[in-house]
């Protein structure tokens, strides 16, 4: 039986591809990117901040005392 290649496999292919080529093309001298270093630098911060922002939203933040006890209750069950 001939089995498929999985699709996360592909994707690190082409990422992986993708990196080789810039690395490529910045060693060269050439600008792979339509983007400032500056431009790029400010994506960068912003990923980074969104990132963090949606972590720290997501896991359980308890501040009062009722919801510190329920967590103790939770995780000692």
């Amino acid at each position: 039986m001939k089995r498929k290649i999985e699709k996360g496999t592909i994707v690190r292919t082409g990422v992986l591809v993708f990196a080789l080529a810039n690395q490529a093309l910045t060693i060269s001298g050439h600008s792979p990117l339509p983007f400032s270093e500056e431009e790029v630098g400010q994506a960068i911060s912003m990923a980074l901040t969104i990132g963090a922002s949606l972590w720290a939203w997501w896991k359980n933040n308890s501040f009062t005392q009722d919801a510190i006890i329920a967590d103790e209750y939770l995780h000692h069950k």
